[in-house]
């Protein structure tokens, strides 16, 4: 036996996925549809992708154009994104965490934050091309 869904609203991002799937789209196509429906030209398979994938969830702007796209009530939309924001599904699958492998932290760029050793060192490395001991401006002594 097939165990059925659980009573009341659905997820987000499975909805999206389902709906989109049923229409024969892909996620550009469905994006396209979103800008050419919206008037925004900006939105990309990308943001698609991650209201599937619940790394985000869209805010009542896209909510709205997302049921008219999709000819669904908005209702439907509007009670999958509450679901989904009450469980934490923006937080991604399975609760892991948004940074990629090797990223720490917020943005994880790998440079260094302006204070940080590294700074130091650099300045040591200038210090010693010149000729000085980097322990101040060379030729002050």
């Amino acid at each position: 036996m097939i165990p059925s869904s659980p009573p009341g609203p659905r997820l987000l991002g499975p909805l999206l996925a389902e709906l989109r799937a049923a229409r024969g789209w892909s996620q550009q196509r469905f994006a396209a549809e979103l800008c050419a429906a919206s008037g925004v030209p900006t939105l990309t398979r990308h943001e698609v992708s991650r209201w599937e994938r619940q790394l985000r969830l869209p805010g009542d702007f896209w909510s709205a154009w997302l049921a008219t796209v999709l000819g669904v009530p908005g209702t439907l939309i509007a009670e999958a994104t509450a679901r989904s924001r009450r469980l934490g599904a923006a937080a991604g699958p399975a609760g892991r965490s948004r940074a990629r492998p090797g990223q720490r932290g917020r943005g994880g760029s790998g440079r260094q934050v302006p204070g940080a050793p590294g700074r130091a060192r650099a300045r040591r490395v200038r210090a010693a091309r010149r000729g000085g001991d980097g322990a101040g401006p060379a030729g002050t002594d």
